[in-house]
């Protein structure tokens, strides 16, 4: 992947792989609210970037409900999505397997943000507010 010269240290660090992307909290405070941050479309902490899109928001759409399953919750919980979309011409591909996986569930809010370059070279990754009720 090509960084630009003119990005911080930090910046780089965070593009070289996941390794180097920060840390992810979970929860806050003594709320219900649970948060998941930086859901990449990744097994075993290895980044599938080169697989098709579709695959990709599959993998982070599994990933988010075996982390929602780990706190007894599913994606009937879920109050706010955030998907950060490295190429803004999948929207619709992702729109698709969205709407997919949640249609047995009322559409929680979602915001589609378009972002220069994500993780591992990932092309969607997803931050994700849930209730434990």
């Amino acid at each position: 992947m090509t960084v630009d010269d003119s990005l911080s240290e930090e910046s780089k660090r965070q593009r070289d792989g996941i390794d180097n992307v920060g840390a992810f909290g979970m929860r806050t405070g003594e709320s219900d609210l649970v948060f998941f941050q930086g859901i990449l479309p990744e097994i075993n902490g290895d980044v599938k970037g080169s697989e098709p899109v579709d695959e990709q928001i599959r993998m982070c759409l599994d990933r988010l409900e075996l982390m929602l399953e780990n706190r007894s919750a599913s994606l009937d919980d879920v109050m706010k999505v955030e998907v950060q979309l490295a190429d803004a011409d999948a929207a619709a591909v992702v729109d698709r397997a969205y709407e997919s996986r949640f249609d047995a569930v009322e559409f929680p809010p979602r915001t589609v943000v378009g972002v220069c370059s994500l993780p591992g070279g990932a092309d969607v990754q997803l931050d994700v507010i849930a209730a434990e009720e």
